[in-house]
Parts: C-alpha cells; structure tokens; sequence
C-alpha cells in the first residue's frame, strides 16, 4: 500500500513538474515575443525588416515556385503553371537560398570572388528598350583630387525656347515649389565640352556639369505650371573640407542637403537626385524625328525604406515616356 502511495506521489510530482514547465515555457515565450516586438519597432527605420527586406530575403524564389508550392495543397494551381516551365526542385531552392548564389545567373558567384565584380550585380526592375546588364550605368568613383581639377570647358548651347506652351497642357502648384532637383556628383561633365581630354574618367568640371540639366529641367518644369527649385552646393567642396572620401561619403554630405531642404519647404513631393550617364553616346542617345535626344535611365536604391513607393513612381514616368516617346527611357 505504501509502494503505490509513494509511486502516486512520485507520478503528481512528475506531472506537476512538467505542467509547471509548460507554464513557464509559455510565459518566457510569450514575455520574448513582445520584447522582440519591442527592439524591432524602436530601431532605426533602416534597420528594420520591412517589405524590401523580404523582398530580398525571397529573390531567389521565382513565382513557379510559389506556384509549385501552392500546387502541393491545390492541384488547380497546376492550370496556372507555365508550359515551359518545369515544378519546382526542392533541392536547387535549397541550395540558392543557402549559398545565395543563383544556379541561372552567374554574377551572383563572380562577385563575391571577383574584386570589383559585384558592382555589376544589379536588377532590372523596368526593361527599357535595349536596356541589358552589358550596358547599365556604372558608378563612377575617381579620387577626389582628379573631381576638384581645374579644366577647361567651352560653354553649351542655349536651348532654343520652344514658345509658350498650350493652356491646356499647363498644370498649377502656384507659388509652391513641389520638385527639389539636386546633384550629389554635381561635378560630372561631359567630355564634348573638355577639348583637352577624351578619357571619361576625366570628365568633371565646376561650372559645366550636370547641374546644367538640373536648371534646364526646372525651367522646363516651371513652363508647364509645376515648381521646381534647384540645389547648387559643390558636394565635391564639401568633401574636401572634411576629409571625406569621394566614393563612400558623397552621399551622407548630399542627404544632409536634402534633410535641410525637406525641412525648410514642406510642399515638396518629389526629389530627384540627377547623375551623367556613364555609358558612351551610341547607348545613351535616342532620335526621334530629325533630333537626338539623350535617354533617361531611372535607378532606384534597394536599400531605401520607400523603395516601392520610388519604384511605382519610376515605373509610371517610364510608362508615360514609353507612350509619348518610345525608347526615350531605358527603363531602370
């Protein structure tokens, strides 16, 4: 008798034991949870994880996969299922997603063992016509002391004032200025205006530079009723006062321009930051009619917390410039 009250004693005990475990399990986790909640919605906005980051988690995963997947519990999705497409490979999802390297794409390998390479690892987000990865820009990214040079530049045409433009292509922001136009390399230059170099990493200069097309495209900006305002400040100055390197600190000194304007004019909507293209005359200019006109390329930074919100506006002036002037834009 006492054999089975001790061994009934020991079982209450045992399972007391483990319920209080559970319990406590419970409650750690539960207690965890919104501590973790707690660190990831009071960091910085660019620490995040947030829709861009999944999104980058899940590039390796196409929508044949998640068709594939869905297919699994559905077989309706298999009527979905392109032809030419096969069902997924667990074992190359797995493989892409644990060595982030892609199976269809080489560069992703060649950059992480080619100095220089991942440069070239990009995404077309927005295919312009003749737009290929042998042909998107390139960061430029020469020593600061080559950027400063004095060269000598002769002096671009005027444009020619196309008149008045018809009312009822006009639209109004009155006296508000909606567009802020500025240049974080506002040095570089085009090397038809440098008759003493033809070597593009030359191209720079203090006066004739991209900031022309900055107040170009305001002034044209402003004919059809939008404001625009136009920054001037010499990025290239203002690194060289603090000590700051060309390629890596450009665009800290150039945001802090922005802030400050954002700050000042709260009517701005759109900003928009304005480089040279990098690739030759023969990529970069389009004719239509008996004009050549030079092609837009919109690059859109992935690492942005309003990437989607840069992209849909991307994607739409792209579409307009497709059914206005076809080939004008090479996509981004």
């Amino acid at each position: 008798m006492r054999r089975t009250n001790h061994r009934q004693k020991r079982v209450f005990l045992f399972t007391q034991y483990k319920l209080v475990m559970i319990i406590s399990i419970f409650l750690s986790g539960f207690f965890a949870m919104f501590i973790l909640i707690g660190v990831l919605t009071s960091l910085d906005p660019n620490y995040r994880v947030s829709s861009n980051t999944v999104k980058k988690w899940t590039t390796n995963i196409n929508e044949v996969h998640f068709l594939s997947l869905m297919m699994m519990e559905n077989r309706m999705f298999k009527e979905a299922l392109p032809e030419d497409k096969p069902p997924i490979d667990i074992w190359k999802v797995v493989f892409e997603l644990g060595t982030n390297v892609r199976m269809h794409d080489v560069r992703s390998l060649l950059g992480r063992e080619l100095p220089g390479f991942e440069m070239y690892d990009r995404q077309i987000l927005i295919a312009g016509e003749g737009t290929d990865y042998t042909n998107l820009t390139m960061e430029s990214t020469p020593p600061l002391d080559i950027v400063l040079e004095e060269r000598e530049a002769t002096t671009p045409e005027e444009k020619e004032d196309k008149g008045p433009v018809k009312e009822e292509q006009k639209q109004t922001t009155g006296n508000r200025n909606i567009v802020f136009l500025y240049n974080t390399h506002n040095r570089e230059s085009f090397l038809p205006y440098l008759p003493n170099t033809n070597d593009p990493n030359d191209a720079f200069h203090n006066k004739v530079n991209i900031t022309n097309v900055s107040d170009q495209l305001a002034k044209d900006l402003k004919q059809f009723g939008i404001g625009a305002e136009v920054d001037h400040t010499d990025i290239g100055s203002i690194l060289n006062d603090k000590g700051w390197d060309y390629s890596a600190d450009s665009y800290t000194a150039s945001k802090e321009v922005v802030e400050a304007a954002l700050t000042k004019n709260k009517d701005l909507n759109y900003v928009f930051d304005l480089h040279r293209d990098s690739v030759r005359k023969d990529i970069t200019t389009i004719k239509l009619g008996e004009k050549s006109y030079a092609k837009i390329m919109f690059v859109i930074g992935g690492d942005n917390p309003n990437y989607e919100r840069n992209y849909a506006l991307a994607k739409a002036l792209h579409e307009q410039l497709e059914k206005k002037y076809a080939g004008l834009s090479r996509g981004g």
